[in-house]
Formats: C-alpha cells, structure tokens, sequence
C-alpha cells in the first residue's frame, strides 16, 4: 500500500520539523521537481485557454475579508487578526477577494469578457494538529486558481471549459476520478442568505454536469455558491476533493463588481471560481500514491538515467547526459556499483540509457523503458528526440 507520508520521505520528495511546525512541510529537490513541472504545465495550459496570470500578496486587511463574507462565514478556518499599526491583517484563506480587487481596479466592458485570471498563489488554513497529515491537509496551501469574470450568458460555456482541462489534465497526470459531487448549502449561518441566485447558480452547473454520473450533497458547497467537486480517492479509498468549478453571484455584488454593456449600461457580471488540479501539495500526495513514485515520464524528478557498463564508457556516457540536458531533459549518469545494481536502484526512472563498448564504438544508446521493454541500440540523438516529444507532450505512456 503506498502511503505518500512514507514514500515520499523515502524518496526524498518532502519532509517536515517540529521547528518549523506541523502541517508546514518542505520540498527537497526532487520534490520541487515535481511540483515546478505542474506548476509550468498548468500556467503553459491557462496560458494557451486565454487566462491572465497575476500575483497578489497573502495578506490583507481584515476588512477586506469581512467584505467578501469570508470573516462572518469562515472565520472558524482562518488565523486570527496580526496588529499591524493600527491595521489589522490576515493571512487570507483564499485569492478571490485579491482578484476582485484586480477585476475592480479600472472599469471593463463587456468586450473584454470573459476576463481569466489565474494565480498559483499561497493561502492558509487554521487546521487543527489533529487531522494534518503529510501533504494532504497543510496549513500553508498553494492553489492553483483562477477566476472567471463574465456575463451571466457565458457562465455554463466557461464551467465546461473548465471541467474539460481538468478532465485533460487528469489523463496527463494518470489520475483518476472516483466521483463527481454538486456540493449544494446546508442549513445555518455559514451560507448567505440569498435563495434565488443558489437555485440558479445550482441549475447552471447541473447543466454543466450533463450526462456525467453525480451525487448532490448537502452541506457541502462554499459559503457563497454551489461548486462541482472532483473526488478522488486514495489506495485505502478513502475519497478527497481535488478539483473545483463553483458559481458565485455572492462576491461580485459584495465589491460592487461592473462592466460596460453594448448600451452602454452598467452590469454586474458572474464570478466563476474553478481550480484545475486543485492545491499543488494535495496533487503531488495523490500522485505519489496513485503512481507509487513511479511517475509519469514528464513528471519524474529524472527523467533519464545514463548507465555506463564500465569506466571506459563515461566519456559517452557523460557526452549522451549533456545533449539530453540540452533538449531540456533530466538525466543523470550513475557511476557506482554493478550495471545490475544500479539498474535496480533506477527502476523508478522512465527510461534507462545503457552505454556498453559497442553502443560508445558506435554512438549509441541501448535504452530500457520502466515499464520493462528493452530498445535496440540507436543513435543517441534520435531517442532523445522521441523521448523529448513524448515528455513535452505530456503524454501517460512511456513510448
């Protein structure tokens, strides 16, 4: 059973210290690896969909969240107040407020919607010590967000957008869906009160939905909107919400939100919140179980590892790892012990390159794939050229 905590400590991908707290881990390289080649991969596929990327700071004012109704209607899940002066600041729970300050800071029209803005941006959570645990529940989060300004007209056609980048990049991570959740209010305080846009902001996403197999659930949904949920679930089975796409009519009115019309009219416009591999720290747990480290060759911490048969073999060996660094390949040569051994200890890594008398003699690579199928003897440049376009595609499969 592949439990993150435990392989990705092995491994060396993350680790904590009670010095620096519970619920706060640190990336070791390879971890950092991973997590940057996400990073890269989601901003490259926004980026590619019409989305703007921002930064915004992880403080604000208490006031501001008090605005967005994140301090009455969450405020059980966020730090309390640092006095700054005579200022009050919070670490914030999440970006949107920030990005309807960045919507708010000049005026729009409606040819400019829908607007995008993404951010992988950090946010935190007061969890208690009792349910952290590795990756999975963290103090300090970073998301990768987003928020879609548009009119009420464009809202089902951006949630669909969005529900089909999810949908590629979970075939891209090798990752699967254990279920689809319409996450609808509860009774109580910790939703607003405003029956009318629920009901609509609910039957816009059960539009979205579809023919898609769904379980709606109460109690469930944020404070200001019903969202779908993309359950995953981990080798014991035990489900966690990955993804998100959420309708919110709540916030643009709270800041006052507006955009030109064609008459020149002033309108409020909708706000769609939606996460696409949800917190980079969640992701990277879930894929360290789902692949037990073996990951999906555009996301192995080395992608490619160079096996000289003997010492004589370095020189091509040392020659093939640099023109693969080149085309913008991690590979890494291993020296010590048994060709044996060492093609044991990189049993993780997607491709194994080795370098006998023959294959240098020749300017060739024999190459062995993970998944255990072995490769004729080609020239050098010619595999990494396909090994280059299957990681840049970010393709499952290793060949």
């Amino acid at each position: 059973m592949n439990d993150h905590r435990k392989l990705g400590r092995s491994l060396e991908l993350f680790d904590t210290d009670p010095m620096i707290g519970a619920g706060l881990p640190y990336w070791l390289p390879d971890g950092a690896i991973v997590r940057h080649t996400l990073e890269e991969y989601i901003r490259d596929v926004e980026r590619r969909h019409g989305y703007k990327h921002v930064y915004s700071p992880v403080l604000g004012k208490r006031s501001l969240y008090e605005l967005s109704g994140h301090w009455e209607h969450y405020h059980d899940d966020m730090y309390p107040p640092m006095a700054v002066g005579e200022e009050e600041m919070v670490l914030r729970p999440s970006l949107c407020p920030h990005h309807a300050l960045i919507y708010r800071s000049r005026s729009r029209s409606y040819r400019e919607l829908p607007l995008r803005i993404a951010e992988i941006g950090g946010m935190f959570r007061s969890e208690l010590s009792g349910v952290l645990g590795g990756l999975t529940r963290v103090r300090a989060i970073t998301l990768n967000d987003a928020h879609i300004f548009c009119t009420l007209d464009q809202v089902a056609a951006e949630a669909r957008a969005a529900l089909d980048l999810i949908h590629a990049a979970y075939a891209s991570m090798g990752v699967s869906v254990a279920r689809y959740r319409l996450s609808l209010p509860g009774e109580g305080a910790k939703y607003v009160a405003n029956p009318e846009d629920w009901a609509r902001a609910a039957d816009i996403l059960r539009d979205v939905l579809g023919d898609l197999p769904y379980e709606a659930v109460a109690g469930e949904a944020a404070f200001y909107g019903p969202k779908i949920d993309i359950q995953i679930a981990d080798p014991m089975g035990r489900e966690s919400t990955l993804s998100t796409i959420q309708v919110d009519f709540h916030q643009p009115a709270q800041f006052e939100l507006e955009y030109i019309d064609a008459q020149n009219t002033k309108q409020r416009p909708v706000m769609v919140h939606r996460s696409i591999i949800g917190s980079l720290e969640r992701a990277v747990a879930h894929l360290i179980e789902q692949h037990g480290g073996a990951f999906p060759a555009w996301l192995a911490p080395v992608q490619i590892a160079v096996l000289p048969v003997s010492g004589n073999e370095i020189p091509a060996a040392q020659k093939f790892a640099e023109l693969c660094v080149n085309r913008g390949l991690r590979a890494e040569i291993a020296y010590e012990g048994s060709l044996g051994a060492r093609i044991r200890e990189a049993r993780l890594v997607p491709y194994q390159a080795v370098i006998g008398p023959k294959e240098a003699a020749a300017g060739e690579v024999a190459l062995r794939l993970r998944d255990g199928k072995h490769l004729d003897a080609q020239p050098g440049e010619h595999l990494i050229g396909h090994i280059a376009a299957q990681t840049e595609s970010h393709a499952p499969t290793l060949w």
